[in-house]
């Protein structure tokens, strides 16, 4: 059972997102190294290009590969966007690359978070808390989230 997927982020924690975006297009994304990336990509609805930058959930330095993981589920514009038209562009740090995206299922969805939990419990359950989740740190939880997050991996073509 999927856990009820907040609303999207207002006032003060919409600004907060917003810092990293200023951050990489004021050329200043290799101060995230490979722990934040931002994509380009295209508005369903609009044509117009977007841009968000979204933590990397797990980075494998052998084939650039980035995972990302939309926290708003299928809510998240920027994850809609790329289902309906894939990414762009992605930039990790002074790398920009025209990647390859390919949507996680539910159960690598549950294996990364697992991965994360392992070494990050205090920042997982701290940023579930932000997002809006409840989340009790439980493997059922850990599940439940896996349910209601979307996790989508991006490498170089």
């Amino acid at each position: 059972m999927a856990l009820e997927i907040p609303s999207k982020p207002r006032g003060l924690l919409y600004l907060g997102f917003m810092v990293p975006r200023y951050l990489y297009r004021w050329h200043l994304g290799w101060l995230f190294g490979h722990r934040m990336l931002m994509i380009t990509h295209i508005g369903r609805k609009s044509g117009l290009r977007r841009q968000n930058v979204l933590e990397v959930v797990r980075y494998d330095p052998l084939t650039r590969e980035c995972i990302v993981m939309a926290g708003y589920g299928v809510k998240s514009d920027w994850y809609r966007n790329i289902q309906a038209r894939p990414a762009v562009e992605v930039q990790v740090g002074r790398q920009c690359y025209v990647p390859q995206q390919r949507m996680l299922s539910c159960e690598e969805t549950l294996r990364l978070l697992e991965e994360y939990r392992r070494q990050h419990p205090r920042l997982l359950r701290g940023l579930m808390r932000v997002i809006g989740y409840t989340y009790d740190g439980t493997s059922e939880g850990l599940r439940a989230l896996s349910q209601s997050l979307r996790g989508v991996a991006f490498r170089p073509q």
